[in-house]
């Protein structure tokens, strides 16, 4: 008898589940046949309306028009929501089936990890700490570097960053990863990017289900896809917001800018445009930006603006990101020459320029950081131009720019052939040179041999690349705004640990002060900027990622 019962509920729990799949089969085919079924209504009625305008009224134009427009509702209301729902359930069955090995699994979405900046800095600092703290977890980052193999990508973190993983992690390779470059979207750039950001996410999820997905790059319209539909715990560091209230002045005080051309800072008109369209982006993004469990900052500045943009403030943490200040700090300082002259001596070395050049040799200036549009490199070469008309020739003669950074791209590579032509332009050509993607150990002789570094990034987010200058002993001149004004250089006097300016001829005037001093009075800023810099090591950034992610460390425990 308990046999029979056995097999006749055995029976029916088959009949149930072939019930439900039918269920489940007859959903996706009917959602699927509504949604492509607007969509041909909406193709159609668009290959009619050329003959519609044609031999039509435009009464008949108004109807085609309010046509498109309800099938474009009905699909967003009706449509939308079912291939959520269904998409929903498929990264569901998806995770499910695949094999956990350690169990818990989490995605860092950082399409250029091959970069060599500041935030690839961030990211495998961070994968190195949930390795350490959680030894079973499985790593996975969504990478679109696709001519670079696993090996090659850890070589370069190893070369440029000095880290080297615990463990393995796997990567996936995304193929859409051209739809989030700027230069695709000639006009309507945030916008563009930002959808095509939930493009290169699409495939990522599809690709794999994460269990807790990391946003280290800022593409916050990835954070609904995976939230909503890949149903997994979602967290993002953000580096600099997609746009900012200081973005919506410089447009309505119609400011020139590298992303706000000439023709429509000149016109009232199309900035009011874009001053709407900005508007409409900045709520969006803050839509976004919710969906995100928790959020860090990396800076002040940024945590200050993302607070006002995102409405997040109690889930928003303030990170500072990891700088390799404790082997920097420790190399010795090979510009001053002897550090015994006093101020009188100094400045008599300043009237007989030869003996300056003979004890100083080279003066060195350091610039660290990509070859980005928005870092202004062209605003530091005016600068030396600036600087030629405050020092003597024979000092001027000495003084060696050097520009330290990496190039991602054709895009970079030409914005560094752009600045070599700059050079030539101001007669600087035998003042400048250009490192580009050398080796941390290369790196560190160039800060090594400098005296003095420089930084003119307009609202920069925080400062990898000041931070490290000033580890390394050199005196600071950074823009006077964002990360450097707010968290990193102190002016005041008793504990000035560098120099903040504006414009060329600020930057200009701080080169020169900085030259007049003795090497007494630059070694007492150098020893406080040294000082300043270990909030920002990669041991604080350790334990405040940890932090902050503690709250999904119970399902990391309990799934390995």
């Amino acid at each position: 008898m308990r046999q029979y019962q056995t097999a006749d509920t055995v029976a029916l729990s088959v009949e149930v589940r072939y019930r439900l799949h039918q269920i489940h089969v007859n959903v996706v085919r009917v959602s699927t046949k509504f949604v492509f079924g607007c969509v041909e209504y909406i193709v159609w009625s668009t290959d009619s309306v050329i003959e519609m305008s044609l031999c039509c009224s435009i009464s008949v134009l108004l109807k085609f028009v309010l046509h498109t427009t309800v099938a474009g509702l009905l699909i967003l209301i009706v449509g939308l929501p079912l291939l959520i729902i269904v998409a929903r359930n498929y990264c569901r069955k998806q995770r499910e089936s695949l094999p956990k090995d350690g169990g818990f699994c989490v995605g860092f979405f950082h399409p250029y990890c091959n970069a060599g900046g500041g935030g690839e800095r961030v990211l495998w600092c961070a994968v190195k700490a949930m390795q350490a703290r959680y030894a079973h977890v499985k790593i996975v980052v969504y990478t679109g570097d696709s001519d670079a193999t696993p090996k090659d990508i850890l070589k370069l973190a190893e070369q440029r960053f000095n880290i080297k993983l615990i463990a393995p992690v796997q990567f996936v390779y995304l193929r859409r990863r051209r739809w989030v470059e700027a230069d695709m979207y000639p006009y309507f750039t945030l916008l563009g990017q930002s959808l095509g950001s939930i493009v290169l996410g699409a495939e990522a999820l599809a690709a794999f289900v994460p269990d807790l997905y990391i946003d280290t790059m800022g593409y916050a319209f990835t954070l609904p896809i995976f939230k909503l539909i890949g149903g997994c715990n979602v967290a993002c560091y953000v580096h600099y917001p997609t746009i900012t209230g200081d973005m919506l002045r410089r447009v309505s005080g119609r400011v020139i800018a590298h992303n706000n051309h000439p023709y429509v800072a000149r016109s009232p008109f199309l900035t009011a445009g874009k001053l709407l369209y900005y508007r409409l982006f900045a709520w969006l993004y803050g839509w976004v930006g919710r969906c995100s469990d928790i959020v860090m900052v990396n800076s002040s500045w940024t945590e200050e603006h993302i607070s006002d943009l995102w409405q997040c403030s109690l889930k928003t943490h303030r990170v500072y990101p990891p700088c390799d200040v404790e082997e920097l700090k420790q190399i010795p300082l090979l510009s001053e020459g002897s550090n015994s002259q006093n101020g009188a001596e100094h400045e008599e070395m300043l009237k007989r320029p030869n003996d300056f050049n003979k004890k100083t040799n080279l003066i060195k200036i350091v610039s660290v950081g990509q070859f980005r549009p928005e870092k202004d490199h062209p605003l530091q070469l005016r600068a030396m131009h600036e600087l030629r008309q405050l020092v003597s020739e024979d000092v001027w003669d000495n003084i060696m720019l050097v520009f330290v950074g990496s190039c991602r791209n054709k895009e970079d590579q030409d914005r560094v052939r752009d600045m070599q032509d700059l050079c030539k332009h101001l007669s600087l050509e035998n003042n400048v040179q250009f490192r580009v993607n050398i080796n941390y150990d290369e790196l560190k002789r160039e800060l090594q041999e400098g005296m003095i570094g420089l930084h003119a990034m307009w609202n920069e987010h925080f400062g990898i690349g000041v931070v490290e200058c000033m580890a390394a002993g050199l005196i600071m001149v950074a823009h006077r705004s964002g990360g450097p004004l707010m968290d990193i250089i102190v002016e005041s006097e008793g504990s000035q640990n560098g120099f903040l300016a504006t414009d060329e001829a600020d930057y200009a005037m701080a080169i020169a002060t900085i030259l007049k001093l003795s090497p007494h009075a630059r070694k007492i800023i150098r020893d406080a900027a040294r000082a300043s810099v270990d909030r920002f090591s990669v041991e604080e950034f350790e334990k405040g990622f940890l932090r902050v992610i503690h709250p999904f460390s119970h399902r990391m425990c309990t799934e390995t």
